[in-house]
């Protein structure tokens, strides 16, 4: 088994939290992947394709895209196949880093896997694969997925201040509108420019952040006070907090059984 992750060079630092390689680790069955609001390129290097099924993960129900791929700001739960996981290189964006990498807001958002030949154009996915393949070492394989993004930016690799300071208003939980005031900008602009960049609504971006402080905060030795969870991440009371949790996973909070302690945006089907 093999896993490497690591931090992107400093061109991509504003734009990319982590790149990772993964070889023989994933379980087996299908699994809920729970959502995060940030996209991400995923390479199937065991098979062209990648498996995603509804919510009920009905087999009969499947559908297949090819296996380089990008996930959009995912905000709802998807049900995946680990067979997809078995060799596998990731991309991680930050919010809104996705974007200086292809061409509209439609190319990276929505809830489901695009096909990267369809963003990048023909045999894009498949000559990535081949490149990654080719390549004799899990680092090897990251520096080639570096290169490719460097060389398929479509605007300037600069950051967006503003947009950093958005992203991080919201993830810890400050209203909307206090940031779009703090940004200086009337609501119906600020939502606008962050969807465009970001892929989601700056109100649907910060219920999916505060979903994911809430996982963070789950304890996995001992017991979990729900309660205390809720209000600590800045539910309005544990049933806001249940319903929440259901919106987002499908599951009760008391159902709630991650893959491990460390992998918590994925939980098995029972």
């Amino acid at each position: 088994m093999q896993y490497v992750s690591r931090a992107p060079s400093a061109a991509l630092a504003p734009f990319v939290r982590h790149l990772g390689y993964a070889e023989g680790i994933a379980g087996n069955g299908r699994e809920r992947a729970l959502p995060t609001g940030v996209p991400q390129l995923l390479v199937n290097l065991a098979e062209d394709r990648f498996r995603v099924y509804g919510e009920a993960g009905d087999a009969q129900a499947a559908e297949f895209v090819g296996g380089a791929a990008l996930s959009g700001p995912q905000s709802r739960v998807r049900v995946i196949d680990t067979a997809d996981q078995r060799e596998t290189v990731w991309v991680a964006f930050r919010p809104g880093g996705a974007a200086p990498f292809f061409a509209g807001p439609a190319d990276r958002t929505g809830e489901r896997l695009l096909d990267l030949d369809a963003l990048w154009g023909d045999h894009a996915g498949g000559e990535l694969r081949e490149r990654l393949a080719a390549a004799a070492t899990p680092g090897a394989k990251l520096d080639v997925v570096e290169q490719v993004l460097l060389s398929r930016a479509v605007r300037p690799l600069r950051a967006d201040p503003g947009l950093e300071f958005a992203v991080g208003e919201l993830h810890r939980g400050r209203p909307v509108a206090q940031v779009a005031e703090r940004c200086g900008l009337t609501g119906r602009a600020f939502t606008r420019r962050f969807a465009d960049n970001v892929g989601l609504t700056p109100k649907r971006f910060a219920r999916v952040r505060r979903f994911q402080r809430a996982l963070a905060a789950i304890p996995h030795d001992r017991p979990v006070d729900w309660a205390e969870i809720a209000h600590r991440t800045g539910y309005f009371d544990q049933a806001h907090f249940v319903k929440e949790f259901r919106a987002f996973t499908g599951l009760a909070p008391s159902a709630y059984r991650p893959r491990s302690a460390t992998t918590r945006n994925h939980v098995p089907l029972g």
